[in-house]
């Protein structure tokens, strides 16, 4: 009997490349949302993030009702949002209305992070620490909001009431793993960066799930970077941007996304620095048959539900071209698995 087909979503971030514009860049996402709705991915999640001139995914609610209102099937949502620089009645508000423009094809990812630095955070919500820590009680808010029993309440989201808007934690600990677990939500791991607890967190998640109204089973993703082209020499030209791009987050210098380069031995070097070793573990670079061994290898060892990927090419063609062949990856792959293996 065959399995139920691992799904494949796409995580964006609007990366704006050297010699781009945001507006660019934000045409590019939609570009790329329907060519994955056109190739069968799940769902299509932007990230938010703060404080950098090269990112465009700073307001993913309004992203998100661009790509839906441009697109006509696949989900479309927030993976994340980051609550702590929210308020969760706002939050409510934002994505039921969202889900009365779009029924049946917006998601709701919430994070724990901010998404940018300390000094941002704080003016973005200068309790920002005190959200933070009650994280748990944040997420209870917007359940509630969400909730037709909160219509006697003095306070409502009346928009969101009723929308059935399902929600995901995201996370990159092993905090996530047991919040998502306890309430019974579907769980999203930050591994195209966070690699290091992957496993844990998936352990501990499935361990400690509690069945809710909205899930009776556990309900797993996970993040991986993804360069998928002709021939791997192609592909791992494409993944020197990522590289580089990796190279800037850790030494405080960010910049516009590098064209690629041929893989030289200093960027090999820097592949093996412990760091981005680590942040890069799971990167699947490669032709088609290559890439294709290496998702396989992955899922038998996480079990996962759906993956998300995150393609961090400078332009936007070979993009297009590396989430397609990564389709044709994942259709094989789902031909193949069986309950036999």
């Amino acid at each position: 009997m065959k399995k139920e087909n691992i799904a494949y979503s796409i995580l964006e971030l609007a990366l704006v490349p050297q010699g781009s514009t945001i507006k660019q860049t934000l045409n590019n996402s939609l570009a790329l949302a329907k060519e994955a709705e056109s190739l069968g991915y799940k769902r299509y999640w932007f990230a938010e993030h703060h404080n950098s001139a090269y990112i465009g995914s700073n307001a993913p609610s309004l992203l998100i009702g661009y790509v839906a209102d441009n697109t006509h099937s696949i989900r479309v949502g927030s993976g994340g949002i980051m609550l702590p620089n929210h308020s969760p009645l706002v939050v409510a508000e934002q994505f039921g209305t969202l889900a009365h423009l779009y029924p049946g094809r917006i998601d709701l990812g919430l994070g724990r992070a901010p998404g940018t630095d300390m000094d941002t955070a704080q003016a973005i919500r200068s309790d920002f620490m005190r959200a933070a820590q009650s994280f748990p009680q944040e997420v209870n808010k917007i359940e509630n909001y969400f909730s037709v029993a909160n219509q006697s309440s003095k306070v409502r989201a009346a928009i969101a009431e009723g929308t059935n808007v399902p929600l995901y934690i995201l996370g990159s600990s092993t905090d996530s793993a047991h919040l998502s677990a306890s309430k019974g939500l579907p769980y999203a791991f930050a591994s195209h960066f966070a690699t290091t607890h992957l496993l844990e967190a998936l352990k501990i998640y499935r361990k400690e799930f509690q069945p809710s109204e909205s899930l009776n089973q556990p309900y797993t993703m996970a993040g991986i970077n993804v360069f998928v082209a002709d021939t791997d020499e192609e592909a791992e030209r494409l993944f020197t941007t990522l590289i580089r791009m990796f190279v800037g987050v850790l030494t405080g210098n960010t910049q516009a996304l590098h064209p690629p380069t041929d893989m030289t031995d200093d960027l090999r070097d820097i592949l093996k620095h412990p760091s981005v070793h680590q942040m890069l573990k799971y990167s699947f670079v490669g032709s088609k048959q290559k890439v294709k061994a290496q998702v396989k290898t992955f899922l038998k060892e996480t079990q996962l539900n759906e993956l998300i990927v995150v393609s961090t090419t400078y332009a936007i063609e070979d993009r297009i071209k590396s989430i397609k062949l990564f389709a044709e990856v994942m259709s094989e792959i789902n031909n193949e698995f069986d309950d036999s293996e």
